[in-house]
């Protein structure tokens, strides 16, 4: 007897995979993720990618597209929003409870555990960015670059900082905007941003209440052509 594939290993056993926004997952079924990760709204993976446990993988008003052979590992939060999707491209690791929102991943790139990428934020091919580093909002990283742990990266291109120099990160953020690009607010000289902050946030964030969770198997994108495999006698009777 020859069964599908994906009904003998099924994509996403035990994960949660939520309708939001009236975005729905779609996820290949060559594709593992693993129980205790949650793939949320307009989400994208391709051939062979591999989600791990803890991951969250979510559209909060901008799509998620997650390439092929890509790997996201324990804990780690990706986060498409309104203006900023968020796009891996092919051949990337992203490492344990690193932070992704709305950027870009052009292939080819290690991000390694504890790394931060913001919103509008470009890796080109090649990149790597190592334990704990930050690339700011609106900032280039050109391809084949490192920027080293713990490191500052911002600019187009960007430039390096290493940690201790505040004096020198401080200069670089202040135009990349992270008010007015991560929340969408221009507060007044001396005016605290955070009350309309937390007031976009919160309402965009309401939205979860009519969240939907999807039924088993809903959230699969068949390929062309189902592999098929022979199923071995001690299971036939269990597959029917």
């Amino acid at each position: 007897m020859v069964v599908p594939e994906p009904y003998l290993h099924p994509p996403g056993r035990g994960a949660m995979f939520v309708i939001h926004r009236n975005g729905r997952p779609e996820v290949d079924e060559s594709v593992y993720v693993a129980p205790t990760a949650v793939v949320s709204g307009d989400v994208t993976i391709g051939p062979h990618s591999q989600v791990l446990y803890g991951a969250v993988l979510t559209a909060e008003g901008g799509p998620v597209e997650i390439g092929a052979n890509c790997i996201v590992m324990e804990n780690a939060v990706l986060r498409g929003v309104p203006h900023h999707p968020l796009r891996l491209g092919d051949n990337v690791l992203v490492g344990p409870h690193a932070h992704l929102t709305g950027c870009v991943v052009d292939g080819d790139a290690r991000i390694a555990t504890g790394a931060m990428l913001y919103n509008g934020a470009h890796l080109e091919t090649g990149t790597e960015i190592e334990f704990g580093a930050v690339v700011s909002m609106n900032t280039r990283v050109p391809a084949g670059v490192a920027v080293p742990m713990g490191w500052f990266a911002g600019g187009d291109p960007a430039e390096l900082v290493s940690p201790g120099d505040w004096d020198r990160i401080r200069a670089l953020m202040g135009p990349l905007d992270y008010p007015g690009t991560v929340f969408g607010v221009s507060p007044q000289p001396g005016e605290s941003a955070m009350p309309d902050i937390a007031r976009r946030y919160s309402r965009a964030l309401a939205l979860h209440r009519y969240d939907v969770a999807m039924d088993p198997g809903r959230h699969l994108t068949p390929p062309e052509h189902t592999q098929e495999r022979e199923v071995p006698a001690a299971r036939r009777s269990a597959a029917g």
